[in-house]
């Protein structure tokens, strides 16, 4: 019995493991320091506002008149010499600070801090929610119009139509109508929820169509769709088999973009008057609430106002990092 006999060559080179898509995918999202800052403070913000009422256990809703206009704790620290506008310096003397309320606590004594988190839920929630909605109605209409050319014309016209349209007063105009039906049918909070993410959802996928119909007409003139269509692969498991996991990459950029819409919409809708009842915190319900007291209180502004454009923000710019990470153009530069 004779022993194999091995190359001393072949034993110092060791083979190279396949490399995974997603590691490379990683790799490149990692050199984007605004979308890994933006990834940070988009986990920390939803662990604040998913896990931080459990902690701070003030509930959002209750009145205490007694402690109404408490200033956060900081605002000792400045003086009307460094900030006029903030805190005229005969008031400074007569009001109330304490850790109880560190943002302090509004017109009705209601906790700013637990406002906050509440209404960082319900915005969240939002635009998850109808981020969901126009993804799943623009990756269809996108499909079918680039896969079927019959449908094309008549989907894409479509899309056309509602980008025509002026969203906002469209938004303004559905919510009146069908908001007091919902709230019937529903409970108040549950049915402007409902209604607020179903308009948001639908007035908003015809960006996602027009991407994905775009790489869909690139993918199916290529080798891999020509050759499962020559040996009779059904059209449904053409699209889910073979286009739609080699048009994730737009997908993922519009998903991103699709919350942060959703989130400024709400918000819009709320600072409007349109959106959640007044006892319902949301970001831009806060900064609705706060707008008539923004002279005497303008933390009541500015904390909603930052937790709003943050967000976005930070949304947004793990929209790039991911463009950029997910375009094989860019990646392993």
């Amino acid at each position: 019995m004779t022993e194999t006999s091995h190359s001393p060559l072949a034993e110092a080179i060791p083979a190279d493991k396949p490399r995974s898509q997603w590691v490379d995918v990683w790799r490149q999202f990692r050199t984007h320091k605004g979308a890994v800052a933006g990834l940070i403070f988009l986990i920390f913000i939803t662990l604040l506002v998913t896990v931080g009422p459990m902690l701070w256990t003030l509930e959002p809703t209750y009145i205490d008149i007694r402690n109404k206009n408490w200033r956060p704790v900081y605002m000792p620290l400045f003086s009307s010499d460094w900030i006029p506008f903030l805190i005229p310096s005969e008031k400074l003397a007569t009001m109330d600070y304490g850790w109880a309320h560190p943002l302090g606590t509004d017109q009705l004594g209601r906790d700013i801090f637990s406002q906050l988190l509440s209404g960082g839920r319900v915005s969240m929630a939002v635009g998850w929610a109808a981020m969901l909605i126009s993804l799943v109605l623009g990756t269809l209409v996108g499909v079918l119009a680039g896969y079927f050319r019959w449908l094309d014309g008549v989907l894409m016209r479509l899309t056309d139509l509602f980008l025509a349209l002026p969203i906002l007063p469209l938004l303004l105009v559905i919510v009146l109508l069908f908001r007091d039906t919902l709230r019937a049918a529903f409970g108040p909070e549950i049915g402007m929820f409902l209604l607020i993410v179903f308009v948001i959802g639908i007035t908003s996928w015809m960006q996602a169509a027009r991407i994905v119909r775009g790489d869909v007409l690139a993918l199916k003139e290529r080798e891999f769709v020509l050759a499962a269509r020559s040996i009779g692969t059904p059209a449904h498991k053409m699209m889910t088999r073979h286009l739609l996991p080699n048009v994730l990459s737009p997908i993922m950029v519009s998903a991103t973009l699709g919350i942060a819409n959703a989130i400024i919409t709400e918000s819009a809708l709320s600072f409007l008057g349109l959106g959640f009842p007044p006892d319902f915190p949301t970001w831009g319900r806060l900064l609705f609430d706060a707008k008539d007291y923004m002279q005497q209180y303008p933390e009541r502004v500015i904390w909603p106002g930052l937790a709003i454009s943050l967000t976005v923000l930070s949304v947004n710019y793990i929209g790039d990092g991911l463009r950029d990470a997910l375009d094989p153009r860019i990646r392993g530069r």
